[in-house]
């Protein structure tokens, strides 16, 4: 997948200007795509030149004018091209992993200080996810909104980095325990030796 792709589904949902996408990046999107604000703003600009969004600028009174985008006929084309090809099996690359599988050789004390720092990362993220679902699904409980609601490709990536994080969270806290109690096995400091 490229930038692209994750723009123009991100542009699905009406006009937005850089700092606004930039913004549902950060919310939505990011659980599945991370992309800086740099790149979003070249990737407006190579997708506008590439004729897959439309821009029109906006004047604004009090504030410096702005660039709205929306994705183009030929946009939904080549989103339609993309989801018709096979997706790549996604893989981990974690620089806590590594760490965690040279945990035996090193003090473990820092990655169990890293594990309970990316266990609560997770955990407010999950906590986001879960709002951002009720927002989403308004007056509908699940059920009812995956079977009748509008839009429910934003849920359904949202469901994904909600279970996410909280696997990610659950794996932390388990491996930090795991790891302290190795480093402090019972009776260590009870005179037993």
């Amino acid at each position: 997948m490229a930038l692209k792709h994750a723009v123009l589904a991100a542009l699905l949902d009406g006009e937005y200007s850089g700092y606004q996408l930039a913004k549902a990046f950060d919310v939505g999107v990011a659980n599945f795509w991370h992309a800086m604000p740099q790149q979003l703003y070249a990737e407006l600009a190579k997708l506008e030149t590439d004729g897959l969004v439309a821009g029109r600028q906006v004047v604004q009174e009090t504030r410096p004018n702005k660039r709205l985008f929306q994705v183009t006929d030929a946009g939904l084309t080549e989103l339609e091209r993309f989801a018709a090809h096979s997706s790549k099996p996604s893989f981990i690359r974690d620089d806590l992993l590594v760490k965690v599988q040279a945990v035996d050789h090193i003090d473990a004390t820092a990655v169990i200080g890293q594990l309970d720092e990316r266990a609560a990362l997770a955990a407010a993220k999950a906590e986001l996810f879960t709002k951002i679902l009720a927002r989403l699904r308004g007056d509908l409980d699940e059920a009812a909104f995956l079977a009748h609601g509008t839009r429910i490709g934003p849920y359904l990536t949202c469901l994904r980095g909600l279970g996410f994080e909280q696997e990610t969270r659950d794996w932390c806290e388990r491996i930090a325990g795991v790891l302290r109690a190795r480093n402090d096995p019972p009776g260590q400091h009870d005179g037993r030796g």
